[in-house]
C-alpha cells in the first residue's frame, strides 16, 4: 500500500484540471515537497517552504492506524487550509462501498460502480475525476458514516477506511493520470470551514484513520470494527440486558411506575433499570423544552432520585439515568446565558430553539460538575444515557475558522465524557445522539454502550441492526425490543430477536403483557446469554437482505455470526417473506437450540444456536 500526503497552505495555488472548488488536494503544497526518507511506519516529507510533514501509517494488528503532522519551522505563521489523515496512492479498483445514514435508517450500503459515478480516466487523461463526501457539523454520523471501502472485483481485493473524527470529515476519490487516489480527515476550508494556523515551532496532528485489507467487504468491515477499542466498564464486560423505559412512560417517569416495572423484572435476568427523558421536567411544562437547568422534579420525585435508585436497587437492578447535557432548551434559566454558549458570528447558536454550552469554557465544566457528575455520584447511579438531539452545523466562534472552533469545542465535549470516567470509573455510558448520529469510532471508544437508532417499533428494527454490525462492535450496539400489550407472540418473537443482533434492550409495557409474551421475554435472555459471546467475538460472515423501502420491507434477512466452532443465525421476514431459503447455510451446521416463531407468514423471526458438524 502507498502511503504519502495531501494538504494546502494559504498562498499556494489550488490544483489544476479543473479541480478548484471542487477539491483542495492535488495542490501546490505538495507539488513543493520532496520525499526526505520513508519506512514501515512513517515517510517525512519538507517543504520548499521549510515545513516538515510526518505521515504515519503504523501497522497495528491487521489494520494500519494514519494520522499526518505538520510543523512549521519558518518565521511565518503557516495556515493549513486542508490537511489529509490518509493519502493511499496507485489503488486499482472498480467499485466504491459507502454506509449512508439518517435518522432511524442507520447504515444502508450503498455500492456503486466507478464507472457509473463517470470516474473513469478522461480520454487524454486531462481532467481530475472526483467523487468527494463527508459530513459538516457535531453529528458525525448525518448522512454519511466517516467509512469507505473500495473493490477491486477482478482480484477479489477491498481496501477499507474508518476515520476517527467527531466533528466535520471529508474523504475524497479522486483519478488523474494515475490510478486511484484515496484521501480524507477534516472537512476542509471549502467544504467545512476549517483552516489552523500554525505558528513557528508549532504543531497540528491530525485525528487519526485506521486502514483495513480483506477478501470482502464484510471482512474489511470486521477487522476495522474489531481495531475499536472501546472503555468498557467492568460491570458490562458480560454485556447485560438494559430495560429503559422510555417507551413505557413516553418522557413521563414516576417512582410509582419505576416501581411497578422493577417489581416486574427481579430475577428476570435484565441488570440495568434506565430512567429516560423527563425526570426534571416542571410542572405543566415540555420535558423537551426543560432541558439544560436538570433539576430534580419535586412533582415526580418528591423526595428525590437517591430513594429511587434504592429501591430500584433493592431489586437486584443497577439505575441508569437520561442526560442530554451539552444543549439547553428555551425554558431554561442557562439558555439565558449567553456568555457561556455557543455563538457565530457573535450571535447564540440557535437550532430548532436549542442552544449549546461551549465546554471549552471551564464555567460550562464546572456547571456540569455538579449539575451531572454530583447528582450521579450522590444518588447512585450506575449507568448514564448521553443523548444529543441538535446539532451544530458548520461551526462556531473561538477560534480562527468555524470549522476549528466546531474541532475544538466537540474535543472538549469528548473531554468531559473523559472526565465523567475519571470521577466515576465504574460509570457504564451509552453514547446516544438522536439514536445513531454520533457512532463513530472516537466517541464509540469513550462508551460502554450505544443506541443503534431511533427505531423504536417500526419493522425494520432487524435490517438497521445488521447494516450497523458493520460499523460499530454488537458488542456496543443497543438494539431497542418494545414490548406491547397488544403484540401477539410473533410480533413479540420479532422484537425480542432483533436484540440479538447486539445489546438487548427491553422497553414498553412489560406489566400489561399477556403471560405467554411475558414468558416469551424472559426466555428471551436466556438464550441472550447462550449466544453473548458469540456477539461480542464473533464474526458476522452471511447479511443477505435485499429490503428496498424500509417503510414496507419485503422479503427477509438472513445475518449469520460465527466464532469457532459456533455460529448464530437470525432470520427475520417481512412481507412476502415466507419461508426463507436459508438451508443452505445450515448444511455445515447442527442445530443446538432455537428460539422464536416458525418463519410460516410475515414478519416473523427465529434465532438459531448452530455448532459445526
Amino acid at each position: 500500500m502507498n502511503f504519502s500526503v495531501q494538504f494546502k497552505v494559504r498562498g499556494d495555488d489550488f490544483g489544476g484540471h479543473f479541480i478548484n472548488g471542487i477539491s483542495m488536494a492535488d495542490s501546490e503544497s505538495v507539488w513543493k515537497c520532496k520525499l526526505l526518507s520513508a519506512d514501515d511506519e512513517k515517510n517525512v516529507y519538507e517543504s520548499a517552504d521549510g515545513y516538515k510533514i510526518t505521515v504515519y501509517h503504523i501497522k497495528k494488528g491487521d489494520v494500519f492506524e494514519c494520522y499526518t503532522v505538520f510543523e512549521n519551522n519558518t518565521e511565518k505563521t503557516a495556515i493549513l487550509d486542508m490537511i489529509s489523515s490518509f493519502a493511499i496512492t496507485d489503488i486499482d479498483a472498480d467499485t466504491l462501498h459507502r454506509a449512508t445514514s439518517f435518522w432511524s435508517a442507520e447504515g444502508k450500503m450503498l455500492s456503486q460502480k466507478l464507472t457509473d459515478l463517470n470516474m473513469e480516466r478522461s480520454w487524454s487523461g486531462h481532467g481530475i475525476r472526483i467523487e468527494k463526501f463527508g459530513q459538516v457539523g457535531s453529528m458525525p454520523v448525518r448522512k454519511w458514516f466517516p467509512f469507505i471501502a473500495l473493490e477491486n472485483s477482478k482480484t477479489n481485493e477491498f481496501i477499507g477506511v474508518q476515520l476517527y473524527i467527531p466533528s466535520s470529515w471529508q474523504i475524497e476519490l479522486f483519478r488523474h493520470r494515475e490510478p486511484l487516489t484515496l484521501l480524507g480527515g477534516i472537512a476542509d476550508f471549502d467544504y467545512g470551514h476549517w483552516c489552523k494556523e500554525v505558528k513557528l515551532n508549532e504543531s497540528f496532528t491530525t485525528p487519526k484513520a485506521v486502514v483495513a485489507i480483506g477478501d470482502s467487504l464484510l471482512k474489511v468491515c470486521d477487522i476495522l470494527v474489531k481495531a475499536q477499542n472501546p472503555d468498557i466498564s467492568p460491570v458490562d464486560e458480560d454485556l447485560p440486558v438494559v430495560f429503559n423505559e422510555y417507551c413505557t412512560s413516553w418522557g413521563n417517569p414516576t417512582i410509582e411506575n419505576l416501581r411497578k416495572t422493577a417489581e416486574k423484572l427481579q430475577g428476570s435476568g435484565v441488570k440495568y433499570l434506565v430512567m429516560d427523558s423527563g425526570w426534571y421536567k416542571e410542572e405543566d411544562k415540555n420535558w423537551w423544552d426543560t432541558i439544560g437547568d436538570w433539576n430534580v422534579s419535586k412533582k415526580l420525585f418528591p423526595n428525590g432520585l437517591k430513594e429511587v435508585n434504592d429501591m430500584i436497587k433493592s431489586y437486584g437492578l443497577i439505575p441508569g439515568i437520561w442526560f442530554e447535557m451539552e444543549n439547553v432548551a428555551p425554558l431554561s434559566q442557562i439558555y439565558g446565558e449567553t456568555d457561556h454558549l455557543l455563538s457565530r458570528m457573535g450571535a447564540p447558536l440557535n437550532v430548532a430553539g436549542h442552544r449549546f454550552l461551549d465546554l471549552r469554557d471551564q464555567w460550562c465544566v464546572d456547571y456540569l460538575d455538579k449539575k451531572v457528575i454530583k447528582l450521579l455520584r450522590d444518588s447512585g447511579y450506575g449507568y448514564l444515557k448521553v443523548d444529543y438531539n441538535e446539532n451544530i452545523g458548520i461551526g462556531c466562534d473561538g477560534a480562527e475558522s468555524l470549522g476549528e472552533g466546531l474541532r475544538q469545542y466537540v474535543l472538549a465535549s469528548q473531554n468531559y465524557f473523559k472526565r465523567i470516567k475519571e470521577q466515576l470509573p465504574d460509570m457504564v455510558i451509552e453514547n446516544c445522539a438522536s439514536g445513531g448520529h454520533r457512532l463513530e469510532p472516537s466517541t464509540m471508544e469513550l462508551c460502554s454502550q450505544a443506541s443503534f437508532s431511533d427505531a423504536h417499533e417500526c419493522a425494520s428494527i432487524p435490517i438497521i441492526a445488521a447494516n450497523v454490525q458493520r460499523m460499530i462492535k454488537p458488542s456496543q450496539s443497543q438494539i431497542w425490543a418494545v414490548l406491547r400489550a397488544k403484540d401477539d407472540i410473533h410480533r413479540t418473537y420479532y422484537s425480542l430477536i432483533s436484540g440479538f443482533l447486539g445489546r438487548l434492550c427491553i422497553s414498553g409495557e412489560i406489566f400489561d403483557l399477556p403471560q405467554e409474551n411475558w414468558q416469551i421475554a424472559l426466555d428471551s435472555v436466556k438464550f441472550y446469554d447462550e449466544i453473548k459471546h458469540i456477539i461480542k467475538d464473533g464474526f458476522t460472515s452471511v447479511i443477505e437482505c435485499n429490503v428496498e423501502d424500509y417503510n414496507d420491507p419485503e422479503g427477509y434477512q438472513i445475518v449469520l455470526r460465527e466464532l469457532d466452532d459456533e455460529a448464530l443465525l437470525i432470520v427475520h421476514t417481512f412481507r412476502n417473506g415466507a419461508n426463507p431459503h436459508y438451508k443452505d447455510i445450515l448444511k455445515n451446521w447442527n442445530i443446538k437450540k432455537e428460539f422464536g416463531s416458525n418463519l410460516d407468514a410475515g414478519f416473523q423471526a427465529k434465532a438459531y444456536l448452530l455448532e459445526k458438524k
